[in-house]
């Protein structure tokens, strides 16, 4: 095993590179406490999520996790690999396109002093040209580092999250309006007319779950577009991964929906410092045919929402029609980038392109469009 690279010190603040998937392997308890000291952090910020991912995706020579410690504890954690996009060297999340929010984790108790600290030592840091977090949310440490980052700080529009206030349906449902209340009002009424049973599933069940889940998902996307990935068997392997210890530590919940005995839906929600978020489920297309699935499916959450004192059920990436008519707010991700030098200023200008003028580039560039559509 490599050794990490000397650390670099700066006002009692030492940072340190870990390189090698052994060295992010015993990070575990220290990871652990670390994320319970960081309200910004969610669980796609977990050790579970990230090693999990790292074990699956990740390749050999590109990690990147930037350690910062205090007096001997961790106080700041930045978990990055290293791509090279169009002759830049890039740092972007360990966690990659299947987390709906990627950030940094750092302590509370640091404040922005921590942050500068944490600043001059990544700046200090070889080897990389820009740092790309693609989906930070409101609150993100990632948002408050770019707002004193000395170097160049770019922020773009990214995706749009629904999410709704955590309480129980029935209090949902009194703020809709008109045909959107009736609508809902008879879905849950075809639901209560169903021999519908939803239990939750134990960690010792998980794996076996996620398969299931899975499963289910790809039926309930049969003839229509789905997301490849999700047909891969290593975001199973992922998923699965990630699920069981979650569930375990209870950063997450999976649901199973039977009617009469028959398994016909799986749920699988993460659970945050503020929020719970529906990541994936899958649906049979018998039930998809009998039952309002987002209904159903929200019913479940927001009960587990409120039970758990949590402000919002967010429904992550995404405001597809099914989940706009439930005239939930939207928040809007920031995708950040953190530069230094001139190759910075134009990797940031191709992403400005991407985002504002991607139909045109298609037309007029179609060779670059699709070499910068591959860069996440």
């Amino acid at each position: 095993m490599r050794a990490a690279r000397p650390g670099t010190s700066r006002a009692g603040l030492t940072l340190r590179v870990v390189r090698e998937g052994a060295e992010l392997a015993a990070l575990s308890a220290e990871w652990a406490d670390l994320y319970a000291r960081s309200s910004a952090a969610t669980p796609f910020q977990t050790y579970a999520w990230l090693s999990s991912w790292w074990r699956v995706y990740g390749t050999q020579g590109r990690l990147r996790v930037f350690l910062a410690h205090r007096d001997g504890r961790l106080v700041a954690a930045a978990p990055l690999r290293l791509e090279h996009r169009l002759g830049c060297r890039v740092l972007t999340p360990v966690g990659g396109a299947q987390s709906d929010f990627t950030d940094i984790v750092v302590d509370d108790s640091e404040g922005d002093a921590g942050l500068r600290e944490l600043r001059a030592g990544l700046l200090a840091q070889p080897g990389w040209d820009v740092i790309d977090l693609p989906e930070a949310r409101p609150g993100a440490a990632i948002r408050r580092l770019a707002e004193i980052w000395d170097g160049r700080a770019w922020t773009l529009p990214a995706s749009t999250c629904l999410q709704l206030p955590g309480r129980p349906i029935e209090q949902v449902l009194a703020g809709l309006q008109g045909r959107r209340a009736q609508h809902v009002r008879a879905a849950l009424r075809k639901l209560d007319a169903l021999n519908l049973s939803v239990t939750a599933v134990e960690a010792d069940r998980v794996r076996a779950a996620t398969a299931e889940l899975l499963r289910l998902h790809t039926m309930q996307w049969e003839s229509r577009a789905i997301n490849t990935q999700h047909t891969q068997p290593r975001f199973l392997d992922h998923l699965a991964g990630a699920a069981q210890a979650l569930v375990a530590e209870n950063h997450a919940a999976l649901w199973e929906y039977r009617v009469d005995g028959r398994l016909l839906a799986c749920d699988f929600s993460v659970i945050g410092k503020d929020f719970v978020g529906g990541y994936l489920y899958g649906v049979h297309p018998d039930l998809r045919a009998r039952a309002d699935l987002i209904t159903m499916l929200l019913r479940t959450n927001l009960a587990l929402t409120h039970r758990l004192g949590k402000p919002v059920l967010s429904m992550l990436r995404g405001a597809e029609p099914h989940k706009a008519r439930w005239e939930a707010e939207a928040v809007v991700n920031r995708r950040v980038l953190l530069g230094r030098g001139t190759r910075a200023a134009a990797y940031a200008a191709m992403a400005g392109v991407r985002r504002s003028g991607g139909e045109l580039l298609k037309r007029r560039c179609p060779r670059l469009a699709r070499r910068i559509s591959a860069w996440r």
